[in-house]
């Protein structure tokens, strides 16, 4: 019988966090039959369907605060569970399974992925499927987009996904180990699944959409300063990144995505555009191919910042805790 002991426990996380970077470098995302996010999604559609009724908007309420504990909780044990069982197999079990898990709560090939297929698509012109592809990754209607704003939508996306799509997650891992990401990953699910401002969700899915703020709101604020150190080592413009991080943060809905997307606006020396909703930065260049890529790049350089700069040192810290 093997079990993780506190003194290889940072060994054991450092290797995993390893191996997880490796899969999603060299694989990219699990196949949908077994990529644990796409049961969250199943998981959080069964609940509704259970929970939200023709309840008053107080009802609404507190079955949406339900919503959320179930499937934190349900998600958080069953984590705990696989893991505990496998650290008393063996310890390359618990290894391989805890990095799958790992990789399974951040994204950062599935961000080229999507990302760069729309700047080749608006390199030959190709507006409408542009606006298809663009419709993929953010939840704005794109049908109407033009060139311009079809670039912006994107570097925003990419600029967002920072955080919730790597640093995020990475920053609960470093603390509470694999369950901690994982569980930051059901919060992050149930936002995206019923964290609207629309009718339908407004009462029943306010309380993921406050937990994904509270989760991301410590990350974000980091990840938006080591952007501006990844903008000068790219050499951009970090001092218009500062500046704009500093005026434009707090323009857009969510109190989170604002920090990045600043940063990256003033980084490129263009200005980002969410039609009647915000602006973020000024027209300095016009808004071109060359700028999600560029935009791409910030996001690499940032992502090894983070976990040298940040996630290592924390786990250092971190030295023998145990959530098993």
């Amino acid at each position: 019988m093997w079990e993780i002991q506190a003194s290889t426990f940072l060994a054991v996380n450092l290797l995993m966090l390893t191996l997880s970077l490796a899969i999603d470098f060299l694989l990219g995302e699990p196949p949908t039959k077994i990529h644990p996010t796409v049961w969250m999604g199943k998981l959080i559609t069964f609940l509704e369907g259970k929970l939200k009724g023709n309840y008053s908007s107080k009802y609404e309420k507190v079955n949406g605060v339900f919503l959320a504990l179930i499937s934190t909780t349900l998600f958080g044990f069953l984590c705990h569970s696989i893991l505990y069982i496998c650290s008393h197999i063996h310890l390359f079990l618990f290894l391989v399974v805890g990095a799958f898990l790992l990789k399974s709560t951040f994204a950062v090939r599935s961000m080229w992925e999507h990302s760069t297929p729309i700047a080749k698509t608006l390199n030959n012109g190709n507006l409408p499927y542009a606006r298809k592809l663009v419709s993929r990754i953010v939840s704005r209607n794109t049908e109407k987009l033009d060139r311009e704003h079809l670039i912006s939508a994107t570097v925003e996306s990419v600029a967002e996904s920072i955080v919730d799509g790597f640093t995020s997650p990475l920053f609960y891992f470093s603390i509470f180990g694999v369950v901690g990401a994982f569980v930051y990953r059901v919060v992050n699910t149930l936002d995206s699944m019923v964290g609207y401002k629309s009718e339908r969700y407004i009462r029943f899915g306010w309380f993921s959409a406050k937990l994904d703020s509270l989760a991301n709101f410590i990350p974000a604020r980091i990840t938006a300063y080591l952007m501006v150190v990844a903008a000068w080592i790219s050499g951009l413009n970090w001092k218009n990144a500062l500046k704009v991080l500093r005026r434009d943060r707090f323009k857009t809905e969510s109190i989170n995505a604002g920090w990045p997307m600043s940063v990256v606006a003033g980084a490129l020396n263009v200005q980002l555009e969410k039609l009647g909703v915000y602006i973020l930065g000024e027209k300095g260049e016009e808004l071109s191919v060359k700028h999600i890529y560029l935009a791409l790049s910030i996001m690499r350089t940032t992502m090894i910042l983070y976990v040298f700069l940040f996630i290592v040192p924390i786990m250092f810290l971190m030295e023998g805790f145990k959530v098993f």
